[in-house]
């Protein structure tokens, strides 16, 4: 029951990211869709996580290298996910506008993605797996 609690929660605000993110792209007055590129930086940023799970996961631990350098580019790609739409306003490619409502949406999105590894990633009785 908690877990689909938390499911809920996290899927809605995800929505509410995504929905930041299309009002920075659709509405008449922005109008222009280069901010959808941070979409890229969403789908890859679990995957360096992922990757040194599979690799690490018969050392336990406190820290591993290949878990640290997994953190490294993952802060790697989040920092890209907010300086990609601050560097389209700075060229005016997009508006400033625009800019702040994908950078709103970057952040909800991010902590989505957070609080997903914080509640299904932790590998007790519930795992994100069977999803």
């Amino acid at each position: 029951p908690c877990a689909v609690a938390a499911l809920v929660a996290l899927s809605f605000s995800g929505a509410i990211g995504l929905t930041f993110l299309m009002l920075g792209c659709a509405l008449e007055y922005y109008g222009v869709y280069w901010p959808l590129f941070v979409l890229i930086f969403y789908f890859l940023c679990p995957i360096p996580h992922f990757i040194a799970k599979r690799v690490a996961e018969d050392s336990d631990a406190a820290s591993s290298a290949c878990r640290e350098l997994a953190y490294f580019f993952t802060t790697g790609i989040v920092v890209s996910a907010f300086g990609l739409p601050i560097i389209l306003a700075r060229v005016e490619a997009i508006k400033w506008g625009a800019c702040g409502l994908v950078l709103a949406g970057n952040a909800v999105i991010f902590l989505t993605i957070l609080g997903f590894f914080l509640v299904f990633g932790r590998g007790d009785d519930f795992s994100w797996e069977q999803w």
